[in-house]
């Protein structure tokens, strides 16, 4: 992905075919238009080549301002708007003004990377810290927001619209940083045939935007990745029935854990159980961990969807292991691949 300034003619404005790639993006947007309630765009249905130009250059008549566009392939997946300086002479900080992916390709980790790649900028700049305000009518933004590390340091209402707020500061760090080593452990729990469908929690995380993932978490110390499959499955579904046997995977990735970037290595387990609510009080933890929703998916939906998923191949891996008849039997021992290089998604010994 590419982060680049906004180019303009010599005359400051923006050059046709890309306004009209701008129009499309901003379009896309249907539903933060109608929760934003500005005077830009009065019909969220109705995004005009115009209205966004207008849009653009009332942000770029601020020195202090720099719209920032973002091509992934070549195609414009996002917009992100800083501001250097903000008015109150008090705020030290640069700020993230608005944010903004194409919603075809929601939920695939751009939002995350678009983030990490203006954070870099203004960490390149000497910056120290970046804030920005969410509108408090948009829950989801701020679960996004505070996933990346961002923490609320206050509320009020915005300064144009005056529309109530929660203003969110995050300090920045060297992107080059080296990422601290953890393990974890997952459990697919798979329900019974015909669906076989699999228990999935629907996550808001830094590395790749909203995704969805198996129950599981970190290793508390000393402890095998096999019963710390059991214990995080109790704790985050409430079930005390579910018993992780066979090796699913091995898979590694990088991952921000409460704002520290880590490199988790995951041990993922298959688990057979009847298709049902959670139960108890998982509430708090699924808080903790950022746990947005659940749902069961079956296989076939979860092959066919084009959502972030968490390990990936999700779906082959746990029919291939259904077709060979995979050992759920418990084991407390793990299987001669334990300790090899992470498999990045592939079957066990593959």
């Amino acid at each position: 992905m590419i982060l680049e300034p906004l180019p303009l003619t010599p005359d400051r404005d923006i050059p046709g075919p890309l306004l009209t790639e701008l129009t499309a993006l901003y379009a896309s947007n249907r539903d933060f238009h109608a929760l934003s309630g500005g005077d830009e765009f009065p019909d969220p249905d109705d995004i005009r080549p115009e209205q966004v130009a207008a849009a653009l250059a009332e942000e770029l008549a601020n020195p202090d301002i720099e719209v920032l566009l973002a091509r992934s392939s070549g195609r414009l997946v996002g917009l992100a708007v800083t501001l250097a300086h903000h008015p109150d002479p008090v705020d030290p900080d640069p700020w993230i003004g608005l944010l903004m992916i194409d919603a075809s390709v929601h939920g695939r980790g751009y939002g995350r990377r678009v983030a990490a790649a203006v954070e870099a900028r203004l960490f390149a700049a000497g910056r120290t810290a970046v804030r920005l305000a969410v509108l408090d009518s948009t829950p989801d933004s701020l679960a996004f927001w505070t996933a990346l590390g961002y923490q609320v340091i206050g509320h009020r209402v915005d300064r144009q619209f005056h529309r109530p707020c929660s203003v969110l500061r995050k300090p920045l760090q060297d992107p080059r940083t080296p990422r601290m080593p953890r393990a974890a452990a997952r459990v697919a729990v798979v329900g019974p045939d015909p669906d076989r469908p699999v228990l999935l929690f629907r996550y808001a995380n830094p590395d790749d935007g909203v995704y969805w993932a198996l129950p599981g978490g970190g290793l508390e110390p000393g402890e095998s990745p096999l019963r710390g499959a059991t214990r995080e499955v109790r704790e985050e579904t409430g079930w005390s029935d579910v018993t992780p046997g066979a090796l699913l995977c091995v898979w590694e990735h990088d991952f921000t854990y409460h704002g520290v970037p880590v490199r988790q290595h995951e041990h993922v387990f298959l688990a057979r159980a009847p298709r049902r609510d959670l139960a108890g009080d998982v509430a708090e933890a699924h808080g903790a961990d950022a746990i947005l929703s659940w749902r069961w998916w079956d296989l076939e939906e979860l092959a066919a969807t084009e959502e972030t998923i968490w390990p990936p191949r999700l779906a082959p891996l746990v029919a291939a292991a259904l077709a060979a008849r995979t050992d759920l039997a418990p084991r407390d021992g793990l299987p001669p691949q334990d300790g090899l290089p992470p498999q990045d998604g592939r079957p066990a010994g593959a």
